[in-house]
Order: structure tokens, then C-alpha cells, then sequence
């Protein structure tokens, strides 16, 4: 392989966790090789990291050759909702849980959800780790222009119980912007998470919301409106 290419097939990734850490590699690998998932990828442990020094732990991933030449998906099934089971299976039986994959499909979407117990690894810090794994999902599902569905990843409720701490963070947002008549931050999330908060208010009449900064640190704003304004 010429040195360019190698360099392709390596990344480093940071998290809470060491698995967290891994799977950051894996999404960041996974720019240049889309489709590839767990099996694929070795890591070497460069930093175990401590959370009370708030020092992340940091790993390299290496891509299997083989996978770095396409192969990554070509023994998975070929309907889109198979293949995101048999990905996360292969997810299971790599970060060595005991779970079960579950598929739900309809005409907009695939809801994948895995069932188990001790599934903190594979939902990570603030759902980081599900949200890649999500991403590959998304990827590794639809090949070519075929039509795509959004593919959705649970593990065990996290998504319904997320939202629910989502809405309840923006109920009180709203209660103190009205009462202080100020704009309040709420704290950093992903695109998806400040896009529940935005469905959730966004009929509202006495408060709006934008966001600002940059990522992994863009807030959601909200801010009240004015009578007569």
C-alpha cells in the first residue's frame, strides 16, 4: 500500500471511554471508507485517559486492508433493513455484549433497536457512541441512488428517555427566559437533539429559538418574543 493510501486506512480517535474512543476512529475512518463497521478495524490503546484529570482516552484505528479495498460490506444481506441487523450484530458480538437486535421498518424509516443489559458501552457519553454508530448504519444500509429511508439506532429506550430529558431541559429554558425576560443556553448537542428541541417549541408564539457556536460545543438559544414585536 503507498503511503498515502496507509495513511487513509488510520485515524485517531478520542472519547470518555475507551470504546467511545474507538468509535470516534471507526466514524472517522469511515469518511473515507464507507461501509465499514467494527470487524474491520484494530486499535491500538495511546492513551487510556483519566476522567478526574479530564483527560480523554485516545486510541489509533488501523482499517483491514482488505476492507480499505471495499470489501468491507460485501458478505452483508442485500435488503437495507438486513443489513443494518447484521451490522449491529457485528457490533454486539465486538464490544461483547449480551443483546438482541430488533427491526422495525415502514415506509419513511428503519428503526433499529438493540435489547440488553449493561448497554452503557454502546449508547457512550451523551448517546456520542450511538449517534456514529447510527451514522455507519445510515451508510452501510443504502448503496448507490436506490431510495433511502432514515435509519434510526436504539439501544434499549435510550432515544424515548433522551427525549424526554430534551423536552424537559427546553420546558425549563422557556420558563426562565419568560420569567427573566432573557435569553437562556441550553447545553451543547448534536444537530439532531437541538433539531427535537426546535420541533418541540417551534409552535410556540412567546419564545423562538436559534443556535450558535460551533461543534461539538453549538447551543440552542431561546430567547422571547416580544409582545407587539
Amino acid at each position: 500500500m503507498e503511503g498515502g493510501a496507509d495513511e487513509r486506512a488510520r485515524a485517531d480517535g478520542e472519547g470518555a471511554t475507551i470504546g467511545e474512543a474507538k468509535w470516534s476512529a471507526i466514524k472517522a475512518l469511515e469518511r473515507a471508507h464507507p461501509g465499514i463497521d467494527a470487524d474491520d478495524v484494530s486499535f491500538e490503546v495511546l492513551d487510556e485517559g483519566d476522567e478526574g484529570e479530564g483527560r480523554p482516552a485516545r486510541v489509533r484505528g488501523e482499517l483491514d486492508p482488505s476492507a480499505a479495498a471495499g470489501g468491507a460490506t460485501a458478505d452483508l444481506p442485500d435488503e437495507p433493513a438486513e443489513r443494518v441487523r447484521a451490522f449491529l450484530s457485528r457490533v454486539v458480538v465486538a464490544l461483547d455484549l449480551r443483546a438482541s437486535v430488533d427491526i422495525q421498518e415502514d415506509d419513511e424509516e428503519i428503526r433499529a433497536t438493540v435489547n440488553g443489559d449493561d448497554l452503557g458501552l454502546m449508547i457512550g457519553k451523551h448517546g456520542s457512541t450511538i449517534d456514529a454508530l447510527q451514522h455507519l448504519a445510515q451508510r452501510i444500509a443504502f448503496r448507490g441512488p436506490a431510495d433511502r429511508k432514515s435509519v434510526v439506532v436504539d439501544a434499549a429506550g435510550y432515544r424515548e428517555r433522551r427525549e424526554g430529558v430534551l423536552r424537559r431541559a427546553a420546558d425549563r429554558a422557556v420558563s426562565e427566559a419568560l420569567d427573566f425576560d432573557r435569553p437562556v443556553e441550553l447545553e451543547p448537542m448534536n444537530a439532531s437533539e437541538r433539531r427535537i428541541v426546535h420541533t418541540y417549541l417551534r409552535d410556540r408564539t412567546d419564545v423562538q429559538t436559534h443556535s450558535e457556536g460551533d461543534e461539538p460545543d453549538r447551543r440552542l438559544v431561546v430567547t422571547p418574543v416580544k409582545a407587539g414585536g
